[in-house]
């Protein structure tokens, strides 16, 4: 394996394959590309929706791994679970074994905006609760 460096990411290649799909990455690598800590990519791996493969002791993530923590990561900022977004990538998995994309149905966004609005809701109900609750407090004070 050769190590080349691309921007301030170092990208571990394999030789025997080649172009974009052929790179790989260490844990680090995409911790820092991601922005998310190296606990966040075991805790992923060990739920089965990554799978580096192990060079004695580290983790070396081919680019397919890349795309699924991309699509991870952006299941889990519009509010998805993991266990929902793992169902995703297995149907993508299946449909054309390409790299991974984050497909939703119309029936998947419609049921996700909803279960966010009631989240926004009762968040605001209890920011409302919590805002009474300390300005009562500094009357008192």
């Amino acid at each position: 394996m050769n190590m080349e460096t691309l921007g301030q990411y170092s990208v571990v290649s394999d030789g025997n394959i080649g172009g974009e799909s052929g790179k790989l990455y260490t844990i680090g690598d995409l911790a820092r590309e991601f922005g998310v800590t190296l606990r966040t990519l075991r805790f992923y791996e060990d739920r089965g929706l990554l799978s580096p493969r192990r060079d004695g002791t580290a983790r070396i993530y081919s680019a397919r791994d890349r795309d699924r923590l991309s699509v991870i990561l952006k299941g889990k900022q519009l509010g998805f679970t993991l266990t929902e977004i793992r169902a995703m990538l297995a149907e993508d998995r299946v449909a054309d074994g390409s790299s991974a994309k984050l497909e939703l149905s119309m029936d998947q966004i419609e049921d996700q905006i909803s279960h966010l609005e009631q989240q926004k809701a009762e968040i605001e109900e209890a920011l409302a609760e919590l805002k009474a609750r300390r300005a009562g407090m500094a009357a008192a004070a």
